[in-house]
């Protein structure tokens, strides 16, 4: 029989103001029928945590304290709801961190992920900074007994990057990833699998280009010091990438990204942008160029969660490289310096 505590460590959002606090509060016990406890393992810092962290203008909109951060990680199932069938006592789980209403158009057609009443974990409800959480068994993937904690934390990310590379083949393709923070890491180490002819990253943090060049890339660009738009053209005897994968949320490289495409070429697009008003050139970058433009926004559930389960399994995917901290979780500020400071790739707090 699992024991569980009344009261747990979780990293709080206490007040409308920069920075968090590591408290004492209460297990999340009253389950619904449907709900699932998980004992957390591990669970990595995002971007969106950073922006709550700092208390920017997107978290002040967004955030309501005082509240638990965090949504990614790994765990283990210890309570179950009395109608939960998909999971178990014992299972190793990590989540989906969109959570659906079941109900609307999109969640009944197969689009889950951009449900018409989305919520967020960490963001709309307590997160999974914390050592326990509670989660409705619908957004929870059961895990392989094989894959390291560490890196069944970093899933949700990964699936991230996972559906805005394969949302077309890349196989044989001239590809542009512009912004190498920690998905566009991630995004790099699958695109070693898909067989692509040449690796082209942009970023203008001389310790993500050096992660960058590690990965894997073929040639890594500070924009900051050449044209990017240059260096693809003599990369590509002139033709442009076939793909560009846009994960730096700057309107320049967005810019520069499209401008870079060959007609007739595809753009993935997740990076999230702080001017709500960015401007390009439609009838030059898009519309004369018949690009094909992908907004990205999480995963596909759960389409993209097999395929990311199946490239760690089977042990496609190295991520020794992309997760270069893994600290303690009272650690969690060292972290989030860290990550301000750009001077990491993925940042994993163990419990």
């Amino acid at each position: 029989m699992v024991i569980i505590p009344d009261k747990m460590r979780a990293i709080i959002k206490e007040k409308p103001e920069r920075g968090a606090k590591l408290a004492v509060v209460n297990v999340p016990k009253a389950l619904g029928p449907r709900d699932v406890l998980v004992k957390i393992y591990a669970t990595s810092i995002c971007g969106t945590d950073l922006h709550i962290y700092l208390w920017n203008k997107w978290a002040q909109e967004h955030i309501k304290p005082p509240q638990t951060m965090g949504h990614e990680f790994s765990g283990e199932v210890v309570a179950v709801g009395k109608e939960v069938s998909m999971v178990q006592v014992g299972d190793f789980v990590s989540s989906e961190t969109h959570i659906p209403c079941g109900k609307c158009k999109q969640c009944r057609t197969g689009n889950m992920h951009v449900c018409q009443h989305l919520k967020i974990l960490g963001v709309d409800m307590d997160g999974a900074f914390a050592e326990y959480i509670r989660v409705p068994e619908v957004v929870l993937w059961k895990n392989d007994p094989s894959v390291e904690h560490i890196w069944a934390s970093v899933q949700e990310p990964l699936g991230n990057a996972v559906h805005t590379i394969f949302v077309e083949d890349v196989a044989g393709k001239n590809v542009l990833v512009t912004g190498a923070g920690p998905i566009g890491l991630l995004g790099i180490e699958v695109l070693k699998t898909a067989g692509v002819a040449k690796l082209i990253v942009s970023e203008i943090n001389s310790y993500r280009r050096n992660l960058a060049k590690k990965i894997g890339a073929d040639v890594v660009v500070n924009p900051s010091q050449e044209s990017l738009i240059d260096v693809v053209k003599r990369e590509t005897n002139g033709d442009g990438v076939d793909v560009l994968i846009e994960m730096s949320g700057n309107k320049k490289a967005l810019t520069d990204g499209l401008a870079s495409l060959t007609p007739g070429g595809r753009a993935s697009l997740l990076g999230v942008y702080n001017d709500d008003d960015v401007k390009i050139n439609l009838n030059d970058l898009v519309i004369f160029k018949a690009i094909r433009i992908y907004g990205i926004t999480g995963r596909k559930m759960f389409d993209t969660w097999y395929k990311v389960g199946a490239l760690l399994k089977n042990k496609k995917l190295d991520l020794s490289n992309v997760i270069t901290h893994v600290l303690d979780f009272e650690n969690f500020e060292e972290g989030f310096r860290l990550m301000e400071e750009g001077k990491c790739g993925k940042i994993v707090l163990k419990l």
